[in-house]
């Protein structure tokens, strides 16, 4: 196990991007959970903003020997990657964004590239940016898998970060970053590794989901196959948490394995009225309370 400290501030590595669904608040109710034993592997099938992973990356004592990340969105997973193997690239890349003087024009002529046509480093710092100044921090593409957020108002986004992308880039070097189906991930993993699941939720009502940050979605169908996984990984003896929404759906889809009821402020709507706590279920398949 490497147990030295890594990167800056304090040896502390932090989300790099806002992410819609981020766990950074909820920590201290995943945290006690995630560490209770050390593990192998610790893999996290939809990455996101991964507060889990960087926290538990930069405990002094790190709890697992490897990671293995993965997420269906190709530019966050382009991100990561470059962050880990170019952080000073990535750097000079965002300098330019920064020293713009006509920050919301540059906004727009970004949003309107083709990111499969730059390169890895181009398209981690294109990501950043849009998300540092995007509206609300938001990440939402279209059916056509097009990002289309408006600019944001934010008076001084903080784009360029060394601390927080040296600290980042130091605790993703014990990673695997894959662009796969979650099942992939979960499937290879055996007695002794930890599972950490964090797909898009459950809507609260009809009109609501947060799906829309990949244009494949996640429906009804993949929350099924995601519940029968962690029933199947319970069999293998992998241990697995969920995070979703509570409603009557999750109820009925976790109904038989352990559920705890937690409450996490909704730091991502377009109307700040309802930016408020919501009940959210951290669902596991093995018995046991926290330490």
């Amino acid at each position: 196990m490497n147990s030295r400290k890594i990167g800056y501030l304090e040896g502390v590595a932090k989300p790099i991007v806002k992410w819609a669904g981020g766990k950074t608040r909820l920590l201290k109710h995943l945290v006690p959970f995630a560490t209770d034993k050390k593990m192998r592997v610790y893999a996290e099938p939809f990455m996101g903003g991964a507060a889990l992973f960087f926290k538990l990356a930069s405990m002094p004592e790190r709890r697992f020997e490897k990671a293995v990340l993965c997420d269906q969105n190709p530019e966050l997973v382009k991100t990561y990657v470059a962050v880990k193997k170019s952080v000073d690239r990535v750097l000079n890349a965002l300098q330019k964004y920064a020293d713009a003087e006509d920050r919301r024009e540059l906004y727009y002529a970004t949003r309107d590239q083709i990111p499969h046509e730059l390169t890895d480093v181009e398209r981690a710092a294109r990501l950043i940016f849009l998300n540092r100044t995007g509206y609300n921090g938001l990440w939402r593409v279209n059916s056509k898998g097009k990002f289309n957020v408006p600019y944001g108002r934010y008076k001084n986004p903080k784009i360029v970060d060394p601390e927080r992308l040296h600290a980042a880039s130091e605790a993703l070097a014990c990673a695997e970053i894959r662009h796969v189906d979650f099942l992939e991930v979960s499937r290879e993993r055996d007695e002794g590794d930890f599972v950490y699941f964090d797909p898009p939720y459950v809507p609260l009502s009809s009109t609501a989901s947060f799906t829309a940050y990949a244009s494949q979605g996640f429906g009804p169908a993949d929350q099924k196959r995601l519940v029968d996984e962690m029933w199947r990984l319970q069999s293998r003896g992998v241990r697995a948490m969920l995070s979703n929404a509570w409603n009557d759906e999750t109820k009925r889809l976790y109904k038989g394995l352990e559920v705890e009821v937690v409450y996490a402020p909704r730091a991502i709507n377009s109307d700040p009225s309802k930016r408020g706590e919501v009940a959210e279920a951290l669902v596991r398949n093995w018995k046991g309370a926290r330490t």
